[in-house]
């Protein structure tokens, strides 16, 4: 069972598609007590760092994430999914994100077309289950991203070089959308799951 956290601001009926097709059965759901209970985790996200941090907040949802995240059972966080994993982000000063990677989201440099959309190459920087066959074209839509850092386990480019995924233990985050990245994308959440 794939439990896909609703906050109100995700790509709930893509990310729901994606992880049917490979046979898995999804709980889409608001719930601090089912995501207590999950046994995979998937936090995805659209729209503003600020916003997204007030409605988890409201839910009451911060508590029960944070200690998902610290048992080790997987959970992936996708685009603004993962920049919430970190302490903060540049697009909402003031709003503190789950702090699960230490960090900050940072804004694109001036002179850069943002937000960035189209298909990026993924190129993996060291060993992780999400990338079992290496490098991989993505689909991006962002306008802030997270620096490389410890955390790093594959990159990108886009003016500068930067995190396309993050591992910490059973923790990912990915900036690319995996259900919108066709085959890749399918490939990828499959091996999430373990497949």
């Amino acid at each position: 069972m794939i439990t896909v956290v609703d906050y109100g601001m995700g790509n709930l009926r893509n990310v729901r598609r994606a992880f049917e097709s490979l046979g898995e059965e999804v709980l889409i759901t608001p719930s601090a007590a089912a995501i207590e209970d999950a046994g995979t985790l998937v936090l995805p996200g659209v729209g503003a760092f600020g916003e997204a941090v007030r409605r988890i907040d409201d839910l009451g949802l911060r508590k029960p994430l944070m200690q998902y995240a610290a048992q080790a059972r997987p959970l992936l966080g996708i685009c603004l999914g993962m920049q919430l994993l970190f302490e903060e982000s540049e697009e909402s000063p003031g709003a503190e994100g789950l702090g699960i990677f230490k960090g900050t989201v940072k804004r694109f440099m001036q002179g850069l077309h943002v937000p960035q959309i189209g298909w990026n190459d993924v190129v993996p920087t060291k060993p992780s289950r999400l990338f079992p066959d290496g490098a991989g074209v993505f689909y991006f839509v962002h306008s802030f991203y997270a620096p490389g850092s410890e955390w790093t386990v594959a990159t990108t480019q886009y003016g500068i070089t930067f995190s396309a995924a993050v591992q910490k233990e059973d923790v990912y985050g990915v900036q690319f959308h995996p259900e919108k990245s066709q085959n890749a994308g399918l490939h990828l959440l499959k091996s999430f799951c373990g497949k």
